[in-house]
């Protein structure tokens, strides 16, 4: 079942910037990792990125560090991502995810995952 709620995604030009946002009615992020995937048209599933809520550490896959954020606000139970600038090989449909182990979630498994959000970019 899906239980995570992704939005923000949408059509850019390349340069351009998107914020994602994911929560859930759920449970709490408090205790969890939370992060992005993303798939392609024909390619596979990528982990984007990461935020453990536990200590704010973060993790990015090497083609988005410089250009993505990832960021919390555990008070409104929110995990975001701020994507700047974008280019074509962005395009794809965002996931977010959880687990409560950082080194699972690399592996891309997952214990939670929301609907996916898609991204676009024209260049």
């Amino acid at each position: 079942d899906v239980q995570l709620q992704a939005s923000g995604g949408g059509l850019v030009q390349a340069g351009g910037s998107l914020r994602l946002s994911c929560t859930t009615s759920a449970f709490t992020f408090n205790d969890y990792v939370v992060g992005w995937f993303r798939q392609a048209p024909g390619k596979e599933r990528e982990g984007v990125s990461y935020i453990d809520n536990r200590d704010g550490a973060t993790w990015y896959v090497d083609s988005v560090k410089g250009r993505f954020t990832a960021s919390r606000d555990n008070a409104k139970n929110m995990v975001y991502l701020q994507m700047n600038s974008l280019n074509p090989d962005d395009t794809a449909v965002y996931y977010c995810v959880a687990h409560q182990s950082r080194e699972e979630l690399r592996q891309l498994k997952v214990e939670f995952w929301g609907q996916g959000t898609l991204v676009t970019v024209s260049s």
